[in-house]
Formats: structure tokens, sequence, C-alpha cells
């Protein structure tokens, strides 16, 4: 990139570690980020928000900031409420659009609206009839903090005497628990990139984790996790997937960059909407950089990409005092 449009990038935050579940793994793709960014020449510069005030954004005086946060404070609108506010122009999603995507509940609740496919769930409570909601999903089923990634206390359910240290487990995390319908089938996820009518969906990835257990460790920290990218899926199936990811993205407003999980039912090949991360990883075990080599990009290319979509979405009130 030549220098002029490098000056005009300006002074860019990499915002990542923060106070969430997944601090561990927003350091290091806040790192990767952070290096990808001063290889091409980007004036970049790290910061934490658990370790700085937020005040310190604007003191810093950056022109736009990479969010690399995930989980709460980061990825769920907070953040990026203070940025408006600031008028720091930011990557990702807004502020609405981010509050819902972190609420697992409320983007369910927005995909059937849009007739999109999505496992049936309850919303549990202390006063839950736990039995009975076992009885209503069927066994086995899912039970997962609404507002956590990461697989961060998630449990699966084979047995109904299994449901109370599930929901104990959840609700460490959360006031409300989900519990979902398990699908048995295919673990599929899906980057889009763009916004609008110009969000597109990369190359799908196949997840083929050790005894089908996709786990924290699995995920971050172990090579024995298999990715299949393409997947291998026929051409027309890959269509309907990747339009119905990129129909989930639309329907919450989502830009910049996010990525859908998907399962495929292996009893008729029907796929089901998981969850959407609105500010995914961007570790070495990352599945956006994935999705984005097999379709010709470098990690270095989709950050500077992703970097270039930063920008303010409350518009400034220019409406005139009248006089």
């Amino acid at each position: 990139m030549s220098e002029m449009k490098m000056e005009k990038l300006g002074k860019v935050g990499v915002l990542f570690g923060g106070r969430s579940a997944e601090r561990e793994v927003s350091i290091m793709s806040g790192n990767g980020v952070l290096s990808a960014l001063k290889s091409q020449g980007v004036d970049a510069h790290a910061f934490d928000p658990a370790l700085r005030s937020l005040a310190d954004l604007e003191s810093e005086k950056f022109d736009r900031v990479f969010i690399a946060l995930h989980g709460r404070y980061g990825e769920d609108g907070s953040l990026q409420g203070v940025l408006e506010q600031l008028a720091i122009p930011y990557t990702g999603s807004s502020v609405m659009a981010s509050s819902i995507a972190m609420d697992k509940i409320f983007t369910k609740k927005i995909w059937q609206s849009h007739q999109l496919i999505t496992p049936d769930y309850v919303v549990l409570t202390p006063d839950s009839d736990l039995e009975t909601v076992a009885a209503e999903l069927g066994l086995p089923l899912i039970i997962k903090p609404p507002h956590e990634g990461s697989t961060i206390g998630i449990t699966k359910v084979n047995v109904a005497t299994e449901m109370h240290a599930a929901y104990s487990l959840a609700s460490q995390f959360d006031d409300e628990v989900l519990a979902e319908e398990f699908i048995q089938g295919r673990e599929l996820t899906v980057a889009v990139l763009g916004m609008g009518a110009n969000a597109y969906a990369l190359p799908i990835i196949e997840i083929v984790a050790p005894e089908g257990n996709y786990d924290y460790q699995n995920k971050y920290f172990t090579d024995d996790t298999k990715y299949l990218c393409p997947a291998p899926l026929d051409v027309q199936l890959t269509a309907e997937i990747q339009e119905m990811c990129v129909a989930a993205y639309r329907a919450i407003n989502c830009e910049g960059w996010a990525r859908v999980d998907v399962l495929l039912r292996a009893s008729d090949n029907k796929p089901f909407l998981i969850e959407i991360n609105t500010s995914p990883g961007m570790t070495g075990h990352s599945l956006v950089p994935m999705a984005a080599r097999a379709a010709g990009m470098s990690y270095e290319d989709v950050c500077m990409a992703i970097l270039k979509t930063a920008r303010l979405k409350i518009k400034p009130d220019t409406k005139k005092e009248s006089s």
C-alpha cells in the first residue's frame, strides 16, 4: 500500500484482552492482528481495556480501531457505544447488531422472524421444571449460557439426571440459560464479510473434532481437530448454506465481518443456524483466516480488508437549531 493511502488509515488502535471469559483467546487474536497490520506498514498500537481506562482511547487520538475483543465488554455493543460517543471509527457491527448477536436467545428470535431455521429451544430460569424441558426438547440436548462464546459453560445433556448440574454450570455465567435441541450431524462454519447487499460468504469450513468434541481446548490449543475447507459438500448445498448464513448476517444488520456457526443434520442434510459471532477469533487456529486463505486472501489481506471498513454507524445529528 502506498504511503499516501496508509496515511489515510491514520493511527490505529488494536483492542484486545479485555475482561471477558474469553480474554486469553482475545490476546492471541489481538497480537496476530497487531503483527499483521504492522507488517503492512500500519501505525498500529495495542490497547487492552482491562489494563487501561477507556478514557485513554480519546487521549491516544486513534483515527480508527480494530476490535479483536471477544465476549462481554467488547463484542456485546457496550464498547461500540463508547466508541460512538468518542467518535472513533471501529471495525465490525453496530451497537445494536453487536448486542443482539451476543444474545443467543434474541438472535434466535430474530432469525425465526425471518423464517431462518434454528434448533428449537427453551429459556431456563431458576423456576423451570428441568425434567419437563428435557421431555419437551428430547434427549440429548444442549444447555449453555446465552451470552458466552468459545463453548464456555456449555453441556451436552444425555440423561435427565444431568439437567441440574448443566443448568448450575451455565447459570454461573448468565441469569437466563438456553436449553437447545441437539442436532446430530456435521459441524460447519461460514465467515461473512461486507455490509448489506454487498455482504458475501467465504468458503465453508467443516470442523471434525476428536470424538465430535469441539471444546475450548480443541478450538485453540491442540492440533487434533481437522478442518476441511472448502467443506466437502455438493455445489447446491454449499450455495444454500452460504445464502442462509448471509441472510442470517443481514437479518441482524451485521457489517464488516462475522462468523456463522451451522449444524448440518445427518438424517436429511438440513442446515440449522446455531449462533453468530461478530468479533470472531483471529488466532493461529481461527476459522475466518482459514476461510479467507481458501478464497485467496492472506491473514494480512483479511486484517487490512476489515480495518478499511471501520466507521461510525450512528450518523451525527446535523439538524440546525431553529432560530
